[in-house]
């Protein structure tokens, strides 16, 4: 029987057996994650949610293809990538995305802003003011690293998926992933820094102020 504790894995194997309310789990689980992976990666929202729903579509024609030996998370993840490389090649601009549109999921209101998704840094009404600053400059900060590293930073810090897993999805090796994120994290503190903010990145992406 299907339940809250019920592996992705498992529900993946049940909507393979007809159960398409396993199918219904899966999304309501991953839909958002996997839609700010795209977001920042293709960083057009139109086009982020086009490929969300080439993404889910792919899961459905290809549901017979998964075998349990994968991780659904880094079998889907893979899906998504090779969407979004795909959607680029078609594609010969990058428009930034407004962080005040609300993002979908099934597990969030629908009317808070992108901008929430990004890491908690703090409770206080004072940090709290600080942090709804911060956002948009880590946003730009971000959209101004290369590909290859805004990819891992988002699917490390926003959809939490681990360095192994990582370079499955990309392809390379858990070495050059932790590179990558390094490269990453030094590219945001020096633009951050650029923007006069008075801080520093923690190895999990979050911002430390002083």
């Amino acid at each position: 029987m299907l339940g809250p504790e019920t592996s992705d894995e498992r529900l993946m194997l049940a909507f393979q057996a007809g159960d398409a309310r396993a199918f219904e789990a899966l999304v309501r689980k991953h839909r958002t994650p996997v839609f700010n992976f795209i977001l920042r990666f293709t960083g057009h929202r139109a086009r982020a949610e086009d490929v969300l729903q080439e993404t889910w579509l792919k899961v459905v024609r290809n549901a017979g293809d998964y075998t349990p030996k994968a991780k659904f998370t880094t079998w889907l993840y893979t899906i998504a990538r090779n969407l979004c490389v795909d959607s680029a090649r078609k594609e010969s601009y990058r428009q930034a995305t407004s962080l005040e549109a609300p993002a979908p999921g099934a597990e969030r209101d629908e009317s808070r802003p992108l901008g929430e998704g990004l890491p908690d840094m703090g409770a206080s009404p004072e940090r709290g003011a600080h942090n709804a600053r911060l956002r948009p400059m880590l946003e730009r900060a971000l959209a101004s690293l290369p590909e290859e590293q805004r990819e891992v930073f988002t699917l490390r810090e926003y959809s939490g998926i681990p360095f192994k897993d990582i370079a499955e999805v990309t392809g390379v090796s858990e070495n050059t992933v932790k590179s990558r994120m390094r490269y990453a994290l030094d590219g945001l503190r020096r633009r951050l820094a650029e923007m006069g903010v008075d801080g520093d990145l923690a190895e999990d992406g979050r911002t430390v102020v002083g």
